[in-house]
């Protein structure tokens, strides 16, 4: 059987090892990103590279995208030379991005206009998760589309959860990061506390591996921090983003979010100061400066 055409956009971080391991998997895959130097490494493996979004639909029986934030996405996909100019009944439209719900529905409206079905399908795991394929994905859309294109996330995700309806998926990857950026905020504050209170952070945090403090970020992120590396998995920037969507979609519903409000301040703090993009592990910083004491490297 003929594998399915796959189309993706947006080759940042997280895109181009996603776009990378759907290629691995044997399917013929076309690309485009604005930067077009990002699609060195597909071309040299295999894929096409298409001179517009609306190129790559033409081209494809699913076609994903991967942007920053919700304008990237209705501009690539609803604008000019977009998806939608390409698109053909029958195909599956697939954003990977964050972006918000309604954006989300937006885009689902448009193109089921059009006889295309849309998945909202952010992702979470960061870049180790992207480049291992170890993804976990959270699907809102038409459970029909997503039976369909599972063969293709299985590429990029271990674990696949259709939430619900159009922009569902949207939905809860905010309610993930609520969770992430605590976890993040506590980790800088729990390592910063034990320095300066006397004890060693690495014992801490290896004590707490063992107990009901465990969780992803202890057993990832520690580690990078101790040896000084601040680089990117998930960005600073991106983060913050991300918590002014949750922010901005909890007054709209009316939802107490006291915690998230915290956390969305101290990654926007990370942005103003210039520091977007290092790794949202790094928001530590902000506790560093707070509290007048710089976390130890070895």
């Amino acid at each position: 059987m003929e594998k399915l055409r796959i189309g993706y956009i947006g080759l940042g971080l997280m895109g181009s090892p996603m776009a990378m391991n759907i290629l691995k998997a044997g399917y013929p895959l076309t690309v485009w990103n604005r930067t077009r130097e990002k699609a060195s490494l597909h071309i040299a493996a295999g894929a096409k590279l298409a001179d517009t979004p609306a190129q790559v639909a033409a081209t494809s029986d699913i076609v994903f995208t991967n942007l920053s934030d919700s304008p990237d996405v209705l501009e690539v996909d609803l604008g000019t030379d977009g998806v939608i100019q390409g698109a053909h009944p029958g195909m599956i439209l697939i954003d990977n991005s964050t972006i918000k719900s309604s954006a989300s529905q937006e885009i689902c409206n448009r193109m089921q206009a059009v006889g295309v079905s849309s998945l909202d399908a952010p992702v979470s795991g960061g870049t180790v998760g992207a480049q291992n394929a170890t993804l976990a994905i959270m699907v809102g859309g038409d459970a029909a589309a997503l039976e369909k294109a599972m063969p293709v996330l299985l590429c990029m995700g271990k674990r696949i959860t259709h939430v619900g309806g159009p922009g569902t998926g949207q939905i809860a990857k905010a309610a993930n990061q609520i969770m992430v950026a605590a976890q993040m905020v506590a980790m800088g504050e729990m390592m910063i506390f034990a320095q300066k209170a006397g004890a060693d952070p690495h014992k801490v945090v290896e004590a707490s591996q063992g107990g009901a403090a465990q969780c992803w970020t202890l057993d990832n992120k520690p580690q990078r921090l101790f040896v000084g590396n601040r680089t990117p998995g998930f960005k600073c920037s991106l983060q913050a983003k991300d918590l002014n969507i949750v922010m901005e979609t909890a007054r709209e519903n009316l939802v107490a979010l006291p915690g998230s409000a915290i956390s969305a301040q101290l990654f926007n703090a990370m942005v103003a100061n210039g520091d977007g993009d290092l790794d949202n592990a790094a928001v530590i910083s902000i506790i560093e400066k707070l509290s007048g004491e710089a976390l130890k490297t070895d």
